[in-house]
């Protein structure tokens, strides 16, 4: 999107508010429950937030879908149903597998690539832009501009991101796509030390497929690159990501701060200092939820997995209980190989 801006071109990023209110059945094989309006709203903010770390703001154009869709209404949507056929809807692929698996579609369901498809109708789009997996909905939206006698837009698809935890299997590469839920992503709203320490501990097969989809290097300068090191690539890759969002100062102290805690095994210069207080007539608190409590996981559950995982450390010992305690005192965490705090019990 921001290569067509720098050709030009208006870019709308469009925001499916009203689709996320019927959830996107996109590669799932169950009904996706959709979102609260709080949850929608809470996310279009997310994207807005995060979008133009991207894009050229003087040259976009934030959309909303609720704009178009819901002043359809019940007339407009069955008007609108009546364009497509159920024999190509079950075309679509993950349709197609649960159906012959006799898993439930919900009718509604059926609606998501419809309301996605009038979207390039109301915006009279000439491109869309998505993931290989949102090709058939995509086509749909071309299929809706032909009926409602416009020019059918260009779909333009690129690969899904496979997640920092993917591996090169015979010459492939084979994981879980780039997921929050999964644990799997580096988001571009993230500290520059979080960035760039997820980025170095990509395989080197994986890493070669983030050159592909995400470098703005040649391929020339690529080829030049994997003549080298391995190393060497990967801590040019991650420098060319942090340095897209956090500046090129911001990029150097992250490459810094991981020689110093990685390569050199110090501690950073800098640890955050967190206090929490025992509940009342309590001797102790409970490790994981220190942890929840002053961000070092995502929740206590979150905090337990990590510790059942060896992932923990206290004061350098590594803490395999899920319910260990810590008494009064002061103690460094280490979560991971990244995340450092010093906490005072008191």
């Amino acid at each position: 999107m921001r290569r067509f801006q720098d050709f030009g071109h208006t870019v709308i990023f469009l925001i499916g508010d009203f689709t996320a209110s019927i959830g996107d059945p996109t590669g799932r094989n169950t009904t996706r429950p959709p979102l609260s309006d709080e949850q929608i709203a809470a996310n279009a903010e997310t994207y807005k937030r995060q979008v133009f770390k991207v894009l050229d703001r003087e040259k976009t154009e934030v959309r909303f879908n609720s704009e178009w869709l819901r002043p359809l209404g019940s007339s407009g949507m069955i008007k609108l149903a009546a364009r497509y056929t159920l024999a190509r809807m079950l075309e679509r692929d993950d349709f197609k597998k649960r159906w012959q698996n006799e898993v439930p579609i919900a009718l509604h369901e059926l609606l998501y690539p419809l309301a996605q498809g009038y979207d390039s109708v109301a915006l009279n789009a000439d491109v869309e832009l998505g993931s290989s997996d949102q090709l058939f909905n995509l086509l749909v939206g071309r299929q809706l501009q032909k009926e409602w006698g416009q020019d059918p837009q260009v779909c333009v698809t690129g690969p899904l991101l496979e997640g920092i935890d993917a591996r090169e299997v015979d010459g492939k590469i084979v994981g879980d796509k780039m997921s929050k839920s999964l644990g799997n992503y580096v988001g571009i709203d993230e500290p520059a030390n979080e960035q760039y320490g997820k980025l170095m501990s990509v395989s080197d097969g994986l890493m070669w497929r983030y050159y592909e989809l995400l470098s703005r290097r040649t391929t020339d300068e690529i080829a030049s690159l994997r003549a080298g090191h391995p190393k060497a690539a990967k801590m040019a890759l991650a420098r060319e990501i942090v340095e897209r969002y956090h500046g090129p100062d911001g990029a150097r102290a992250a490459e810094a701060h991981f020689e110093q805690v990685h390569a050199r095994r110090e501690l950073p210069d800098e640890i955050e200092e967190r206090t929490v207080a025992r509940d009342a007539g309590a001797d102790a608190v409970l490790l994981a939820k220190t942890m929840a409590q002053i961000g070092l996981a995502s929740s206590g559950s979150d905090a337990r997995r990590l510790i059942a995982q060896g992932g923990v450390t206290v004061d350098g010992e590594r803490a395999g209980d899920p319910n260990a305690k810590l008494s009064p005192g002061t103690y460094l965490l280490k979560v991971g190989k990244r995340k450092f705090a010093r906490v005072t019990v008191q």
